[in-house]
């Protein structure tokens, strides 16, 4: 019996599958990423090759974690695999790399930092990303990046805000309920959130995306 299938027999007990149930490691998958397919025939976990340089606890805790999101009437399981890969994820940044630092974002992660966070975050990667007026930003865990939108180049202000708010991501990482259900926005998360000095930074940064998605449509 494979690891999988090992997994698997973990999750349904008392169920006997008759598909054949694998795992295939890929260089395409950026740090610590997974999916998984299925078929009439097969079960496949689909596992970065970063997972190879760590344990079979960890990696069979990730395919408890696939199984349950694949039935979810079954996420009321707990198992020590599963606890084991929830903890590894909320600090797998600290696994990553660090070799991008845009020299404008670098410059707002430190501002932020000695402001917020007593200079003592570690500088995480920081990258931009597309042109995007819906996702602002975001934290990558397991990359250790935060991406910000392209739209906020040479805009310090909203640069900044929206800087803050994804570094809040990196320090209280993500909380996993026993219902199975992932929280991001915690109530220390929000606690954090509201200590930003400007309270109308919201109200200017939607009158912001406003005004530039108009330039972007209308052109001026």
């Amino acid at each position: 019996m494979n690891l999988a299938q090992e997994a698997y027999s973990e999750i349904y007990p008392e169920h006997e599958e008759n598909r054949t149930i694998k795992i295939a490691y890929s260089a395409k998958f950026k740090s610590f990423n997974a999916n998984v397919k299925y078929t009439n025939s097969y079960i496949l976990f689909n596992l970065s090759k970063d997972w190879l340089d760590f344990s079979e606890d960890l990696r069979k805790g990730l395919i408890h974690h696939l199984l349950i999101k694949m039935f979810p009437k079954r996420k009321h399981i707990r198992t020590f695999e599963l606890d084991l890969y929830e903890k590894f994820i909320d600090n797998v940044g600290k696994y990553a790399r660090v070799e991008h630092h845009d020299d404008e974002l670098g410059e707002s992660f430190d501002r932020i930092n000695d402001k917020y966070f007593d200079g003592l975050m570690e500088k995480p990667n920081l990258k931009w990303g597309q042109k995007a007026f819906r996702k602002l930003g975001h934290y990558e865990y397991a990359s250790n990046t935060v991406v910000i939108s392209d739209i906020f180049r040479a805009e310090e202000e909203f640069l900044d805000y929206v800087m803050h708010h994804e570094l809040l991501h990196k320090k209280h990482g993500s909380k996993t309920s026993l219902s199975g259900r992932v929280q991001h926005h915690t109530k220390e998360f929000r606690a954090d959130e509201a200590k930003y000095e400007d309270k109308d930074a919201e109200r200017k940064l939607t009158k912001f995306l406003r005004r530039k998605r108009a330039r972007n449509i209308f052109g001026f």
